[in-house]
């Protein structure tokens, strides 16, 4: 992507459909006078008052124990310098949505004009008493650990400056880890630290609580070795000054076991790395290149163990593994402070997380046979969704051993679940299906590729490097959009109309015939089909010319999906095809069945329907929990249209006893666990939260994924087409260009998973 290109996009993307990133949301009703006279005047008044008797009660009646400030005066952005309290917005911001999107916080950003650390420091305890917790973010150094220790010191709730504490604890449990892999004792190593900020400062420090001895290492800034001897060291570098008789970086390097950077990009040569210790460990952490680049780093040195700030390579020291579950931890405990021991509990669950067995989950998403232990994995990935309920509880139970815990957690395994549910926030699913796409890019034929939005997906598609995009329709319409929208990517496009194509159209042509000439096609009819993009890129796929293909865009979708029906083999042992779409709802996803290919299928349809959409379930690695829908309740009703019902979820009981799923079920009842608990105890769904509705036909399905997508704001994908024995997915008519590109993206993970089966 050009860098113009990136600019226009990072900036729409800010601004529209409305300026910013988060929004505040009512979380009670608010519809009648009735709400509006509780929210506000009069009723407000009776938890003003209760709070007025017991400041504590504010964490019963207000969002305060659930509200973190990220604060900020701009002075220290990233990799943009002191730019200001107004520029550093959009960063505040964005670390609000990875609060709310990976431990359900929620975060008002605040950007301070304030340099002075007094003034800074006065403002943020005035408006303390809102939040539950503090997060200091860009702040310059040495600002940033004065103002961190003098809010710790004088407020009552958790403050953390993630610039610091976040690459501390994230590298200290990959540090741990490295090292038990080199087999080396963190008391004995000697340790390089390049950088000395807030971050390399912070990281120092938590080594050293971690066993690390001072005189063990050695910490460089731009001027070299920081040496006792230097003049004008601030108190932060004196702490970690040496006498040892070195100077440079170069020197430093010599038998070191450990490099940790947090400078600038290539410093570090080949010759440095040679001179290091067996096994070395080297976390090149300088972003957005590193201190040496990964590769030439690895094959300069077979034993090394390395990690990075890149999500492109093995270990990425990535602070989303920390800043939102300690915090997290912190807050459900109503912490009055992020002490060291709770940051040290943090480092330790981290490392020992990575030891433990990876869920199918995390390997699918990264395309990994099987992650373990080892030199390419000592901490655990950003998508883990175990992070969620591993890290609170330990960074809680630290809070509580060492006494700054308000409110302490008695129920642990009720905690683990309350924890387990708020993952269920944030589109998680759509992240992890785009970063599973990225592990592995297939070729996805665009057949509508001559109309400005189906180009755009495919632009997106290439540059996030989903896919390798294939383009159907006319070249100089293509060429022409493709610059008009700066989509620089070198691309194949077809036209299947031209002379050119001729000889494959005749080759798929004849396929085709010898596929349907016992079903009234002539081959002359068979070759001018070849004609119409969709039966042309559907033979791509069957020719293994493409892995997948997308289409629907500018056609009524049961036009779209008869040539596919006539071309696309069903799977092994499926019947019919049906089609499934995934509905992102505020209580999580929901998969609904079938919501546009069968019209009103029987019992038998709809066992298929159930094992396919269970299937599908799987491959976003979620355990299905099945629900098939109707108007009554377990036999209430003798109607055909609930028989059929009653008679599919008998056989699927009957004959894969392992599946969760009942039914006939209302869809209150089904998404509703105390009501069904209260009045049907017997069903195989409590306990459980539905998460698959199977609907008695499609005029129901459809009408309620639409419903869905426009009163809830559902975002859908889909419809996803389940039973063909190739990756074709068809879009709704007119569909938007995100949900083109998600398309895409579930359209090479599809082909993923057809791939690995083949190789089973």
């Amino acid at each position: 992507m050009s860098k113009s290109r990136k600019r226009h996009e990072a900036l729409v993307y800010h601004a529209k459909p409305k300026p910013g990133k988060i929004e505040v949301i009512p979380t009670k009703k608010y519809a009648t006078q009735h709400d509006l006279a509780l929210a506000y005047s009069p009723g407000v008044a009776e938890p003003c008052l209760e709070i007025s008797k017991n400041t504590n009660n504010v964490y019963r009646y207000t969002s305060k124990g659930n509200l973190v400030a990220v604060i900020s005066n701009g002075t220290a952005v990233l990799g943009l310098g002191d730019i200001g309290p107004e520029a550093s917005k959009p960063v505040m911001e964005g670390k609000g949505v990875l609060f709310k999107i990976f431990a359900d916080i929620d975060v008002f950003d605040i950007e301070v004009d304030a340099t002075d650390v007094d003034k800074f420091v006065e403002t943020v305890k005035a408006i303390a008493p809102t939040f539950g917790g503090i997060n200091l973010e860009d702040i310059k150094a040495p600002e940033a650990f004065e103002i961190e220790r003098r809010l710790k010191e004088e407020l009552d709730i958790p403050v953390m400056h993630d610039d610091q504490h976040g690459t501390a604890i994230i590298s200290g449990a990959a540090l741990i880890n490295a090292l038990e892999i080199a087999e080396k004792d963190i008391s004995e190593v000697k340790i390089v630290v390049n950088g000395a900020g807030a971050a390399a400062i912070s990281c120092t420090r938590m080594y050293v609580k971690l066993g690390a001895k001072k005189e063990n290492i050695i910490m460089c800034d731009s001027k070299g070795v920081i040496r006792k001897d230097r003049d004008n060291l601030t108190s932060q570098k004196l702490e970690f000054a040496t006498d040892v008789d070195l100077h440079s970086l170069k020197d430093a390097m010599v038998d070191s076991d450990v490099f940790i950077g947090l400078s600038i990009s290539d410093v570090v040569s080949q010759e440095m790395l040679l001179s290091m210790a067996k096994n070395p460990v080297v976390f090149a952490m300088a972003n957005p290149e590193p201190e040496i680049n990964y590769d030439l780093a690895i094959k300069t040195r077979e034993d090394i163990i390395m990690a990075t700030g890149r999500s492109d390579h093995p270990n990425q020291v990535n602070n989303v593994l920390g800043f939102p579950f300690i915090f997290r931890g912190a807050l459900d405990v109503k912490a009055t402070k992020i002490n060291e021991e709770m940051k040290v509990a943090a480092v330790m669950a981290l490392a020992e997380l990575a030891k433990k067995s990876v869920p199918e989950q995390v390997n699918l998403v990264y395309d990994e046979i099987s992650l373990a232990f080892g030199k390419d994995y000592i901490i655990p990935k950003p998508f883990d969704p175990r992070l969620i309920y591993e890290i609170p509880p330990a960074v809680a139970k630290a809070a509580m051993e060492s006494g700054v815990a308000q409110d302490p957690i008695e129920d642990w395994d009720k905690y683990r679940d309350e924890l387990m549910e708020r993952s269920g926030s944030g589109r998680k699913e759509i992240r992890l299906l785009h970063n599973r796409a990225k592990s592995n890019p297939k070729r996805v034929v665009f057949a509508e590729a001559d109309h400005l939005d189906v180009l755009k997906a495919a632009q997106r598609v290439h540059e996030e490097k989903i896919g390798v995009p294939i383009l159907l329709g006319r070249k100089d319409v293509i060429q022409a959009l493709k610059e008009e929208i700066g989509f620089d990517g070198e691309v194949e496009i077809i036209d299947p109309k031209t002379d050119e194509e001729k000889s494959r159209r005749d080759y798929f042509g004849e396929a085709y015939w010898k596929r349907r000439q016992r079903k009234g096609k002539t081959l002359n009819e068979a070759r001018k089909l070849m004609r119409e993009r969709n039966y042309f890129a559907a033979m791509m796929v069957n020719e293994n010319e493409a892995d997948a293909l997308i289409t629907g865009y500018s056609r009524p979708y049961p036009t779209v999906v008869r040539p596919m029906i006539e071309l696309i083999e069903k799977d092994k042992g499926v019947n019919r095809i049906a089609a499934c779409n995934l509905m992102l709802t505020k209580r999580g996803p929901l998969f609904l069945a079938d919501t546009t290919i069968n019209t009103d299928p029987n019992a038998d349809d709809l066992a298929e329907i159930c094992e396919m959409t269970y299937k599908l379930v799987k491959m976003f690695g979620i355990k299905p929990n099945v629900a098939m829908l109707s108007y009554s309740n377990f036999g209430s009703s003798n109607e055909p249209s609930t028989v059929k019902i009653r008679k599919a979820v008998e056989y699927i009981h009957k004959n894969y006893p392992d599946v969760v799923v009942d039914g006939e079920l209302q869809a209150d009842f089904a998404l509703n666990p105390e009501m069904l608990a209260k009045e049907f105890p017997f069903s195989k769904l409590n306990g459980v939260k539905a998460n698959v509705l199977i609907f008695p036909n499609l005029e129901a399905a459809n009408i309620t994924y639409k419903l869905l997508k426009e009163v809830d704001e559902a975002e859908s994908l889909g419809p996803i087409i389940l039973g063909f024995s190739k990756p074709v997915h068809v879009l709704q008519l007119g569909a938007s260009v995100d949900e083109m590109v998600n398309m895409a993206a579930l359209a090479v993970v599809d082909a993923q998973e057809k791939e690995r089966r083949k190789m089973k």
